[in-house]
């Protein structure tokens, strides 16, 4: 297990090959508690330098998986996070709200579904009304669900829900935030190596996810002008929740295995990168998308 984010290891064996991981299922939307091996969100190894120092921040589908490794990496690199995510996932939002007020910093907790344009409006003036402003959005909340029937099995009610959930919130969102971005300030998208290698199961998820960096770059030239950048982080096969949660047993027994590394990403190793789009190390960056894949190439 990894010790420190900075060490040198062998990145095929610092975290466990997929056969630890066989024989789970949840209900959605699952909670990492219940999943074995747990997925590391950085708890033991995320050190932070002072990269964010005093960053208004906030992170949707903040309570576990990326969301919570990000939330946790941008705490102890100095900024206060406000946390978006479902009403039925508050016991995993409070853990992560402890990790970020254990390092010192503001946690603020928002419940709602993002379905809705009015909560997500409610998200960014709840950040205003607790920050004064937003210095980083993180658009990372989404929903899935794996159909080995492909189209056929796609219900029009599951189709609404992915797009809402994943394109329409991401819409509403940064309307609502940039009004409240400074000049240096950033959005980062999660997008998903799914939107260049989409997977028949997850056809509408893909669909959702190619949107979102055809957004990301059409929104970065947009509000360039302001001095606000956008970018994508593009993760491979992650370890969260979602994966029992919405994926049949023998995909989640193999979950990881198909990529150069021969295993599925740990919440953590995703964490740095957003931490990278949000930092002025990234000044110079804007419209990219960045894989974080395990060796699969984007295109």
């Amino acid at each position: 297990m990894v010790q420190d984010q900075y060490a040198q290891q062998d990145p095929r064996s610092q975290y466990p090959s997929p056969d630890r991981q066989q024989g789970q299922q949840q209900g959605h939307p699952g909670t990492g508690d219940r999943m074995a091996p747990r997925p590391d969100h950085g708890e033991e190894s995320y050190r932070g330098c002072g990269r964010l120092v005093d960053r208004k921040t906030v992170i949707t589908g903040g309570d576990s998986g990326i969301g919570r490794a990000v939330a946790l990496a941008f705490a102890r690199e100095g900024a206060d996070v406000l946390l978006s995510f479902m009403e039925q996932e508050e016991d995993d939002a409070k853990q992560t709200a402890d990790l970020i007020r254990d390092a010192g910093r503001q946690a603020v907790l928002v419940a709602g579904d993002l379905q809705d344009e009015s909560r997500c409006r409610h998200v960014a003036d709840r950040a205003v009304a607790e920050f004064g402003r937003i210095d980083v959005l993180v658009n990372n909340a989404a929903y899935q669900m794996s159909q080995d029937g492909g189209l056929l099995e796609i219900t029009t009610e599951q189709f609404d829900r992915v797009l809402k959930t994943n394109l329409y919130s991401l819409f509403w969102l940064c309307k609502a935030a940039v009004p409240h971005m400074p000049p240096g300030a950033s959005i980062v998208n999660t997008s998903s190596i799914q939107a260049f290698q989409p997977s028949s199961h997850l056809l509408d998820y893909a669909v959702t996810k190619a949107g979102i960096v055809d957004f990301t770059k059409g929104l970065s030239a947009d509000l360039i002008s302001k001095g606000i950048r956008v970018n994508s982080v593009a993760p491979g096969p992650v370890w969260t929740p979602l994966i029992p949660a919405t994926m049949p047993a023998d995909k989640v027994d193999s979950f990881g295995a198909q990529t150069p590394l021969g295993r599925a990403a740990q919440p953590a190793e995703l964490a740095p990168a957003y931490v990278y789009f949000a930092s002025q190390e990234s000044s110079y960056v804007t419209g990219e998308v960045l894989g974080v894949t395990g060796g699969k190439p984007l295109t």
